[in-house]
Formats: C-alpha cells, sequence, structure tokens
C-alpha cells in the first residue's frame, strides 16, 4: 500500500485514504481524486571483459557490505539507461565505458532500498584509470573461476551463474 509514502495529498494537501484502485491498494486523495501509483526503481549497470577476466566492485555500504556486482546503479528520473550505467562505472571504477549491447533485465527487489529492475549492459573500455570510487572501496578484475563473494542475483544472472 503506498499510503505510507503520502500521508496528504500532494497536489491538494488533503490527508490520503487507502482504497481499493486497480486491483491494489493504493494512497487516493478523497478531495481532488489524486491516486499515487508507486513506480518502480531502476538500476543499470555494466559487465565489463577484459582479458578473460570479469571487472567487479566491493560494495562498500549495506546491504551486503564487503560482497562483489558489477558496476550499477540508480537511473536518475529523465535518465536514459545507458548514460546512467556508464556514468556508475565511471563513478565507481574511474573507467569510461562505451555500451555495445544488452545482457539481461532481471527483475524482483531483494532488498527494502533495492531496484525492482536491473538493466544490465555489456560494455568495453575506452579511457579512465581503475580506482575504486563512490560506493565502492575496491574495483578488480577476476577470473570466471575465480569470483569472490557476489552480492546480488542480478549479478549471479548477468554472469551466467543463475
Amino acid at each position: 500500500m503506498t499510503a505510507a509514502l503520502y500521508r496528504y495529498c500532494p497536489q491538494c494537501g488533503t490527508e490520503m485514504e487507502a482504497r481499493t484502485i486497480f486491483d491494489q491498494t493504493r494512497a487516493v486523495c478523497p478531495a481532488c481524486g489524486f491516486i499515487h501509483f508507486t513506480d518502480p526503481k531502476v538500476a543499470a549497470g555494466v559487465i565489463v571483459e577484459q582479458d578473460g577476466k570479469i571487472l567487479l566492485v566491493r560494495r562498500n555500504n549495506e546491504p551486503m557490505r564487503g560482497y562483489w556486482s558489477f558496476p550499477a546503479g540508480f537511473v536518475d528520473a529523465f535518465e536514459d539507461p545507458l548514460e546512467a550505467a556508464r556514468r556508475e562505472c565511471l563513478e565507481e571504477t574511474g573507467l569510461e565505458v562505451d555500451i555495445n549491447g544488452l545482457v539481461t533485465v532481471v527483475g524482483g527487489r531483494e532488498h527494502p532500498n533495492g531496484a525492482d529492475i536491473v538493466i544490465v549492459y555489456h560494455a568495453m573500455i575506452t579511457g579512465g584509470i581503475l580506482a575504486p570510487g563512490d560506493d565502492a572501496d575496491r574495483a578488480e578484475f577476476f577470473l570466471r573461476e575465480e569470483l569472490p563473494p557476489l552480492a546480488f542475483k542480478a549479478t549471479r544472472v548477468a554472469l551466467g551463474l543463475e
């Protein structure tokens, strides 16, 4: 139910009510009719392979602090997911990349602050210097047979492990 997100209507300020709309309980304004639809959170990331190794970053924050994932993060409102994937890679690894294909799209939120949809692209390095940043404390390349502990289902799916 979305009532927890909106106690008061963002359009007219009236207290919202919980009502069943389109087969789901939603926050509805009894005065102006505004209905709050919770939009999914979308993340985008990249699989970068170089010399037979895969680029991963170690998470510096919860959830899954100390576990590894491909460089990824949330897509901002009005941002192209391709641009978000490039931006996140640069922020987390110091590497500039070009996107050269879609790997997969993974659905299903794994934790309360996670993404509902993760779009994973294949990318090639075009510049930059490998250095961890943003919410990663390490950035390294790994052989597939020597992968460290992985953080999320989306990482395992994108790497073909699930």
